[in-house]
């Protein structure tokens, strides 16, 4: 196909044709019908790359096959299985949608996108994505990935962010639909702007739509989309108590529901000037979103279990115990250190 020809050839057959010899058609998700599992592998996929998704999508739907086990299962069981993934309010939020679909919709993901939408950690995007995917629907995405193509591609300046920006972008995911293959379509969406139009180091070479596109023309890959504009991260002083008993049970502590790691079991803050600790372990750093904390654990010397009562917010877990749980990163890493 020569230049001309690929100017006269719509976006769609130009994304079409490249993802028949190029994209991605094997990922463990893609089963045409299965909208649980399309579902499971979006919600995942929400601000992490594939290849850290797979092996977690795997080890979740085992455990998790149906919408009626997750559903049936304690919140704790699924935090645990969502461990090391982050934005553990995902994880709350599908186990949420569950009970839901399981009271008023008879057990089923719904099939409508208006439907889904009403569900908790649901939003237009995601969505279409699920039933474009599981039932070849042809309806318009806007993950991050296609936001980046659009706007290189159509010359769209600003943030995606912006309300202004988005309503551009999604104006123009709309008219680029093909009409046929709405599933392989959404999937090359994404594929573009995971494998060609990625963030950095874009391979322009080797995209189907680069001869029409805005921001090659122009020399403004790299300014566009917009970035956020930057805001002053802050920087957050924890103190962490490991507190053992004498069988060197831990003592693990449920956060609120609410708020960072909500519902994770974590191990008890302490004031700075606790003066409970027999030992200072290394400062732990942990990036977040929008802060950066800096963890200081200390050791606390052995005690009898019955100076602190089990409770449900509060419990001794052997660490073997304790790594079963489900976990903040920074917490599975230290209890690690002490197998």
């Amino acid at each position: 196909m020569n230049k001309a020809q690929r100017q006269q050839s719509t976006f769609a057959d130009r994304l079409l044709g490249w993802w028949e010899q190029h994209g991605r058609k094997n990922l463990p998700w893609q089963q045409p019908g299965n909208a649980y599992g399309f579902w499971i592998a979006e919600v995942m996929l929400q601000q992490t790359q594939v290849s850290t998704v797979i092996p977690y999508f795997l080890k979740f739907m085992q455990r998790f096959p149906n919408l009626e086990t997750l559903a049936n299962a304690q919140l704790d069981e699924v935090l645990a299985y969502w461990s090391g993934l982050g934005y553990y309010s995902r994880a709350r939020n599908l186990h949420r949608a569950a009970n839901i679909c399981l009271r008023q919709h008879a057990g089923n993901l719904p099939d409508n996108p208006d439907q889904l939408e009403q569900l908790p950690g649901i939003g237009h995007s995601t969505a279409n994505a699920i039933v474009s995917q599981s039932a070849d629907a042809i309806l318009p995405i806007l993950d991050g990935n296609v936001k980046r193509v659009l706007a290189r591609h159509a010359g769209i300046h600003g943030w995606p962010g912006q309300s202004k920006i988005a309503k551009q972008l999604w104006l123009l995911a709309e008219q680029r639909l093909p009409e046929r293959d709405g599933a392989n379509y959404t999937q090359a969406s994404m594929d573009l702007g995971a494998m060609l139009c990625t963030r950095s180091k874009p391979d322009c070479d080797q995209c189907p739509v680069s001869v029409d596109c805005f921001a090659l023309q122009h020399d403004k890959v790299s300014e566009l989309p917009g970035k956020k504009p930057k805001m002053l991260r802050p920087e957050q002083q924890v103190h962490w108590l490991v507190q053992r008993d004498t069988d060197n049970r831990v003592l693990m502590e449920r956060r609120p529901p609410a708020g960072i790691w909500g519902g994770l079991w974590s191990l008890p803050e302490a004031r700075p000037d606790a003066s409970t600790a027999a030992e200072t372990l290394p400062v732990i750093r942990h990036e977040l979103t929008h802060r950066s904390m800096f963890i200081t654990p200390w050791l606390s010397g052995a005690v009898a279990p019955m100076l602190v009562a089990d409770t449900d917010q509060q419990q001794w877990f052997t660490i073997e115990q304790a790594l079963a749980l489900g976990l903040p990163k920074p917490v599975r890493t230290l209890l690690e250190s002490f197998k």
